[in-house]
């Protein structure tokens, strides 16, 4: 697989079958995405992967805690911005609406959204995922770092024949990724990763990108 096939054929994916992901093939991927760029080479990822007993540990006690009624943990930062803006909004808009649509589920139907919205701290059914961390006291720079290591990351496992679903929601249980992964205090939760093989039978409709003359800007000097 080229990186343009790896580019054009990686998507969130929220369907996966039980399949074991090899482990070998996580090395290989985890081995290579360490030569992601970073600002001044100081590599601020920290990750962690999940399967087997642990993984499944970790799905109990969240959804222990999602049937509880239990409020999500303390925001450790903004996911989006209070007044997200056009066209950043409309894109938001755009997606929420094929995502619930392909699911059957009307806009205004919220406890539908939320119901569907519980699949993701079953990591869509994945036997594995990454959870990737960062030292609470680094900036916004490390942070995009981050971006370009998870990015690097998912682009290998399509070359492993792999799918992966990023998933901010997993920081909304923070305590309780905690709980089963014991990272140091100094170190906050910015999203986990499922990581399998899709599930064919799931219909989830690849969502669309803006049209390039919205996003870029050519300055050619003619």
């Amino acid at each position: 697989m080229d990186v343009y096939e790896a580019v054009t054929s990686r998507r969130a994916v929220r369907g996966f079958t039980d399949r074991p992901v090899p482990e070998e093939a996580l090395g290989r991927v985890l081995a290579a995405a360490a030569w992601a760029p970073s600002g001044s080479n100081i590599q601020p990822w920290h990750a962690y992967v999940v399967t087997g007993a642990p993984l499944a540990r970790l799905k109990e006690l969240t959804g222990e805690r999602i049937a509880a009624g239990d409020p999500w943990d303390e925001a450790r930062y903004e996911q989006y911005p209070s007044a997200l803006k056009s066209p950043y909004r409309d894109r938001r808009s755009a997606f929420g609406g094929q995502r619930y649509g392909a699911l059957g589920i009307a806009r205004e139907d919220l406890e539908a959204r939320q119901r569907a919205a519980v699949a993701n701290w079953d990591c869509f059914g994945a036997p594995a995922a990454l959870f990737c961390y960062v030292d609470r006291d680094l900036g916004l720079p490390q942070w995009s770092d981050l971006g370009m290591y998870l990015q690097t990351v998912m682009l290998l496992l399509r070359a492993e024949g792999l799918h992966s679903c990023p998933q901010m929601a997993w920081a909304k249980f923070h305590g309780t990724v905690a709980r089963v992964l014991s990272p140091p205090d100094d170190l906050l939760l910015f999203c986990g990763l499922s990581i399998g093989f899709e599930d064919p039978a799931v219909s989830d409709p690849r969502t669309g990108r803006a049209p390039l003359d919205e996003t870029v800007t050519f300055v050619d000097g003619r």
